[in-house]
């Protein structure tokens, strides 16, 4: 009896464990454009879990059941203004919501921009993007997904950082370290959600000053508004957002639609009128938490 206690104990501890890993996403000593400083990584909880001052970024994967896996992926970029990740809130929160459609949900803990500990670090959070993909691509038998199913979701700031990516997917930012590197950054579908997406007028100054700096040239200005680099091979495209959110313009949304219109790229468009900002699942909103109905079924209607 004592035997089958213990490996009915092994089975339901493996069980949890395929369902929640965490991984490193670069190779230990091989991260780009980071520095050894004294700098730690903070976690502080609130209500929802803030993690600052990323040193090892990682990924967290969440999986549903084999049986329920649809085959298709999200990696979840997690908002905060480029200062903070709102982990949980917008990241594992989404990744446990996406399992109950049959859908891997990858948080990315992403670096945020530092003068202290990186190099480079306008470019530090979209390496760690670029990384996240290809490693989820590189393993993307492990996790039940098909390749040509791995999409983006980026709530915010992380909206801004997973627009970056679908429309900078193949911009070299740092040297290949590995076969992983070899794979293919480019997002088969993404999501944003309350995102933003121009460093122009209607920008979240926090956010350009986190990664730009508070007097950053024009043409860095130009380059990280990414409703300027939207091309014909830009992802489909899903986003949501509400009028009367004063943190980030719904304008930003509205350019980038209209951008991805522009060169023929397929995309759909939810704008709520109340909301505000940073709402993610929306739960206690009847309306408003509509929006994830929505993505499942435009996510289909991309098969």
């Amino acid at each position: 009896m004592k035997v089958l206690s213990c490996v009915f104990l092994f089975m339901i501890v493996s069980n949890v464990l395929a369902q929640d890993t965490i991984m490193p996403i670069w190779p230990k000593d091989k991260i780009p454009s980071h520095l050894k400083t004294d700098e730690m990584e903070v976690h502080k909880r609130n209500g929802v879990l803030r993690i600052s001052k990323v040193q090892e970024p990682t990924i967290e994967v969440y999986l549903p059941a084999k049986s329920n896996a649809t085959g298709q992926g999200i990696l979840i970029f997690p908002g905060g203004g480029y200062g903070i990740l709102a982990y949980d809130w917008e990241g594992t929160d989404i990744a446990k919501f996406l399992n109950g459609k049959g859908i891997a949900g990858i948080v990315v803990k992403y670096r945020l921009p530092s003068s202290k500990s990186q190099t480079d670090k306008h470019n530090v959070p979209l390496m760690d993007a670029q990384r996240a993909i290809r490693l989820v691509r590189s393993k993307a038998d492990d996790f039940n997904i098909a390749p040509t199913k791995l999409g983006i979701i980026g709530f915010s700031a992380g909206g801004h950082l997973a627009s970056t990516l679908g429309t900078h997917f193949d911009e070299k930012v740092h040297d290949p370290i590995d076969e992983i590197d070899e794979q293919s950054a480019r997002p088969d579908f993404m999501a944003l959600g309350y995102p933003v997406i121009s460093f122009g007028s209607v920008t979240h100054k926090g956010s350009r000053t986190n990664l730009l700096g508070e007097d950053p040239k024009p043409e860095m200005i130009a380059h990280f508004s990414n409703e300027k680099r939207v091309t014909d091979n830009t992802p489909p495209t899903f986003l949501f957002h509400a009028t009367d959110d004063k943190a980030v313009p719904v304008e930003n949304s509205l350019l980038f639609f209209q951008a991805l219109k522009n060169k023929g790229v397929s995309a759909t468009m939810h704008i709520y009128p109340k909301g505000g900002h940073g709402f993610s699942l929306a739960l206690k909103d009847a309306h408003l938490r509509g929006w994830t109905e929505r993505l499942f079924e435009w996510m289909e209607s991309l098969d």
